[in-house]
Parts: C-alpha cells; structure tokens; sequence
C-alpha cells in the first residue's frame, strides 16, 4: 500500500499511553526523553500529534489551559516536536495551525528558540519577553538569605494556590497540586508568618531543574534558590525572565552559567497576565 502523504494524516489528541512514544521523539530530536515531564503534561493539559504510519509520531506539541474550564484565560504551548526524518516539509506549521484554531479565542503563550521564531511569527505570535536558561553547580557564598525557608506542607497548599493566582493572574490549581508528586522538593519563604514566595526543583536526566519560582522580591528568590540548592548534588537549571537582572547576575555568581536564549511570545494578547516583578522563573518553559 503507497504511503499516505504528510498532509492526509490526521492530527489527534495524546493520552499517557503515547508516553513512550513522545519520549522516543524528544530523543529523535536529540533531546532528553523528558518522560517524567512527559508524563505531566499529558495529563494536566493535553497532547496532540500526529501518527507515522511506519510508526510512532511525526510530530507532536502540548497545551496547558489555565483558568476557567469553561473559558480559559491562557494557554500555553510547549514541546514542539518534528521527528527529524520529516523536519521542513510544513508539519510542524500544520499541528500549530490545528492547534491554534482548536483552542478558537484563548489567549495564547510559549517559549521559542531562534529556530522556532520565524514560523510562530507567521503565525501571529509576537515577542513579549525573554527568558534565559542558565545552568550549573551552585556555590554558596556571601551574605547568608535573611528570609526563612521551610519545606512546603499540606497545610501549606491554600496559600500558595492563592499567592500563585495573584502572582500568575489566573487559576493553575490544576498544575501547581501536582507539585508535590512532581517535583523532589517543594518549599516556602515565609515573613511573620505569611507565605511571601514558594519554589519547587524536579529531576531532569542530568540536572535539577527550579520551578516554578515565585517571590516578593530578588531576596527571596535568592534565599529560596539557595534553599532548594543546600538539597541537592546534581546541577541546578532554570529559566529566568531576563527583567530579573539582579537574580541573573547572582546565579551566574554563584555558578550557573548562560546556555540559552528563548523569546517569551504570545497570540491573542499583547501580554501576559499577572504580575511579572514576583514571577521569576516558570515551573517548565513547555507550561508556561
């Protein structure tokens, strides 16, 4: 039987049974396998792809609605990915364009690399923001954090639903009680006995990665950095909005180095909601 072309095989939606075979396309791509992020994402938001006849999938991407079920605020796209064997041929332009008008008017946002701008660009996304992934092992040195830091709690939960609806300007409670399960450590800075900021780290094959980050000020981002930082070996990763000059400068201080550059970019609204002077660093540039 002929092969049917690129353009004929339908786009459908990803459950966690596709997991293998979205790992197997991150490593096509020579990325990670990403599973245990994988795995996240097809399950607090939704999965599309596209099936290869010969087998596994030609190309792939995830959607993290925030919000109102019924009417969601924001969506983020993530983990676009075209198996190399088919890269350049409009498949990864078509899954975008399948994508954007599944989710009709919801604002949209994501994290691209220089690769990946010009085709979001044509398709109506512009530049908000920047984020820089820095990486590495953490030395601490100078001025030991003045802001306490604690592992999160059960008890805890409430509170960072709530400074983390502020914070992102619309409900991820959905994403953020998966925390615990998800990630390896989760904790909290606290002032007088109000929560003023929480973080989390989460395994990558090789690294740590911290996120989400949300603080009151740089302060307690560095003391939660550095708290999150006393309980590990491995390196650290994150990407941190490059507004946040001075935390940039401490990590780099500190060890991490600057390996990427990713532009912030959004479609339906000229800019995120929230407020970006406590939103440090996403849980994962993929949900935004």
């Amino acid at each position: 039987m002929p092969t049917p072309s690129l353009a004929a095989l339908p786009v459908r939606r990803l459950t966690l049974r596709d997991l293998r075979a979205c790992a197997d396309l991150s490593e096509d791509r020579g990325w990670s396998r990403e599973e245990h992020k994988w795995g996240l994402l097809l399950t607090a938001g939704r999965g599309y792809g596209i099936d290869d006849p010969e087998g596994g999938l030609v190309s792939a991407c995830t959607v993290t609605e925030y919000g109102p079920p019924e009417r969601p605020a924001l969506a983020a796209v993530g983990m676009v990915l075209v198996a190399a064997r088919h890269a350049r041929r409009g498949v990864g332009r078509r899954l975008m364009r399948h994508v954007i008008s599944a989710l009709g008017p919801t604002p949209l946002t994501l994290h691209a690399t220089p690769n990946g701008r010009p085709l979001y660009e044509e398709l109506g996304f512009k530049v908000v923001g920047r984020a820089e992934m820095v990486r590495g092992r953490f030395s601490p040195g100078g001025p030991a954090p003045r802001t306490a830091t604690r592992a999160a709690t059960a008890e805890d939960l409430a509170a960072v639903l709530r400074l983390d609806a502020e914070v992102f300007g619309t409900d991820r409670t959905h994403i953020i009680a998966r925390l615990p399960a998800f990630a390896d450590r989760f904790h909290v800075a606290e002032e007088e006995g109000r929560l003023i900021g929480y973080a989390a780290s989460w395994p990558h094959t090789h690294d740590d990665v911290v996120g989400p980050l949300v603080a009151r000020d740089t302060e307690t981002a560095k003391a939660l950095v550095s708290s999150l930082a006393a309980h590990t070996r491995r390196p650290l990763r994150t990407d941190i909005d490059v507004r946040h000059e001075e935390l940039l400068a401490w990590v780099t201080a500190r060890g991490l180095e600057r390996v990427a550059d990713n532009a912030v970019m959004t479609c339906g609204t000229a800019e995120l909601p929230g407020d970006w002077t406590r939103r440090f660093a996403p849980l994962t540039v993929a949900a935004g």
